[in-house]
């Protein structure tokens, strides 16, 4: 007698059927491509740590965009990179700032792309951390939500299609949304960084947006990888407050939490496979170790199968055309 886990093995042993039984897929529209922009004209500076990836002029960023869009990608995360730091990060929020900037212009050259833009001061203060610093070195968090207001506003005028708090202040969903609202905003979605844990995977992008803290670190504010209560705690109050989507980052090591808040909160749901799990993946394929691309798309499928509806993924472009 032939067993039924026998005949799906059979039937998974047939390229064609395959699918049939597949309870997962993976798609290029799953994916969401995170680009850095700065100023200057063709500009295409490699980012040693994180092979493949650059920081891009806005009109290399405009010519990335196209390409994006002709895999299948349905969109971009724009991350500043500023000409000039202060203490405030007053280039997050200024109308001919780099995202905003860049925004206009990739909406312009390809209208159907959607563009995400990263909310945050880090990338623009002469500090690094992501908030406005009182005396003593700690962040201000009511003075900080008022200048992620503005800035959610800015980006939103220039055309940005979602934006996407990654700051983990207390209260800072509700404040954007205020904002956008009281500026005749109120269609555009709010994609927030629900649980950002404070993680050794950044060190790659913070190589690549120049925003390591000149002192002390982001544990104030960013959670405890140990906890997995807070993280579902975090996410229900950004849905209170009105976020749209909700994000975990990294994906990784967090495959049990995006599981927790899809199943908790039935919200579209964002992974982001971070820097250091591009880099990871891209050094042991490098040395031999791996093989790149089953390794990639092993690894998408698997924060797919955990929960998440989108992906955000510096693998997006090779993973598109290997899907192909």
């Amino acid at each position: 007698m032939a067993f039924p886990q026998t005949r799906l093995r059979r039937l998974r042993a047939t390229r064609t059927l395959r699918g049939l039984v597949r309870e997962t897929h993976l798609e290029s529209a799953d994916f969401v491509y995170p680009m850095f922009v700065a100023h200057g004209l063709d500009r295409r500076e490699p980012i040693e740590a994180m092979p493949g990836v650059d920081r891009l002029s806005i009109d290399h960023a405009v010519a990335e965009a196209k390409e994006v869009a002709e895999l299948g990608i349905p969109a971009v995360l724009l991350f500043g990179i500023p000409a000039a730091k202060d203490e405030e990060g007053s280039g997050a929020w200024d109308d001919e700032g780099i995202v905003q900037l860049a925004t206009r212009a990739i909406k312009e050259a390809v209208p159907q792309t959607l563009v995400i833009t990263d909310l945050c001061l880090c990338e623009y203060t002469s500090h690094g951390h992501c908030g406005v610093l009182r005396p003593d070195g700690s962040v201000d968090n009511d003075q900080t939500l008022e200048l992620l207001s503005r800035t959610a506003v800015a980006q939103a005028h220039a055309g940005a299609d979602i934006v996407a708090p990654s700051d983990m202040m207390d209260g800072r969903v509700g404040a954007i949304r205020q904002a956008l609202d009281e500026e005749g905003l109120s269609d555009t979605p709010i994609l927030a960084y629900s649980a950002k844990f404070a993680s050794a995977f950044y060190g790659p992008f913070r190589e690549a947006a120049d925003s390591t803290p000149a002192f002390g670190d982001r544990r104030g504010y960013q959670m405890d990888p140990a906890n997995g209560n807070e993280a579902e705690r975090e996410a229900r109050l950004d849905v209170e407050e009105g976020a749209d989507i909700v994000m975990v980052k990294p994906a990784l090591p967090y495959l049990d939490v995006i599981r927790r808040i899809k199943d908790q909160t039935g919200m579209p749901l964002a992974a982001y496979n971070v820097s250091g799990e591009y880099a990871m993946v891209k050094a042991a394929a490098a040395a031999g170790y791996l093989d790149e691309r089953a390794t990639v798309l092993e690894t998408l499928t698997s924060i797919r199968r955990a929960g998440a509806d989108i992906v955000i993924t510096y693998h997006a472009k090779d993973a598109a055309r290997w899907l192909q």
